[in-house]
């Protein structure tokens, strides 16, 4: 590894086990980022896509293996086939990040212009490329701006389409699936509670509200406001906490 002090060199370590590069490409990433992780991450990937060339015969011979016989669109059946042929379980985390890069409207179907234009993005033009692109799909969920905006994708992305709202059984699924890796000790008290206090929709204010107390306020409540501008649901899972001795205020 080239000489560079103690600091960079775990920015450098850090950067190369999240995204694979090599330890140059890793210093060249990080030096244009002034030693920002998160500037440097955009960079690489950048970078990559720059670098990369599609065939467009070979992506539209892609998109006719996994379009439906009966509409324009891949549904359900060819999205089944295309993580058979990823190696992924569809409950994977990485098909939701792969669906935020083809800017997928919902679940379970890519557009020609969704599949093509997100292989595109993401410079391949077959399934041993897009393979290859796994891990790095992973590491997204790793970057903070990342998982926001895959956080706020996720809302539009599952609800069913015509609603406003998304259904409670869909929303705690998607949070369990998200959270996953983040692990939030306070996960499974907010779906319980939901699920016993709540049994309705998810409004899309809620959804985001969420994410920013996960980020903002203690597990141990220890910085909760009760005169903070939470949303009422957040307010009253709070209160359950509480009332369950769950959690104390401050």
């Amino acid at each position: 590894m080239h000489k560079i002090g103690r600091g960079h060199r775990e920015k450098v370590q850090q950067f190369m086990a999240i995204t694979g590069a090599t330890d140059k490409a890793a210093i060249q990433s990080l030096k244009a980022s002034d030693w920002h992780l998160e500037g440097a991450f955009d960079i690489y990937y950048t970078q990559l896509q720059i670098r990369a060339v599609t065939d467009s015969k070979l992506l539209e011979e892609l998109y006719r293996r996994y379009k439906d016989p009966y509409a324009e669109m891949i549904m359900a059946d060819g999205i089944t086939l295309l993580c058979s042929d990823l190696q992924v379980d569809p409950q994977d985390i990485v098909m939701l990040v792969l669906s935020w890069h083809m800017k997928a409207a919902t679940m379970c179907e890519f557009s020609r212009q969704e599949f093509i234009g997100g292989l595109q993005t993401l410079g391949v033009d077959s399934i041993d490329k897009l393979r290859e692109k796994i891990p790095l799909m992973r590491a997204e969920m790793k970057d903070d701006q990342k998982f926001g905006d895959i956080y706020y994708f996720s809302f539009g992305w599952a609800k069913e389409k015509g609603q406003k709202s998304l259904a409670l059984d869909t929303a705690i699924g998607m949070w369990q699936l998200l959270f996953a890796e983040k692990c939030w000790p306070l996960m499974d008290n907010w779906c319980q509670f939901l699920k016993v206090k709540h049994n309705k929709a998810i409004s899309r204010d809620t959804w985001c509200q969420l994410l920013e107390f996960f980020k903002m306020i203690d597990p141990t409540l220890s910085n909760y406001d009760a005169e903070g501008a939470w949303p009422y649901l957040i307010d009253e899972f709070v209160e359950y906490l509480v009332e369950n001795g769950l959690a104390h205020l401050p």
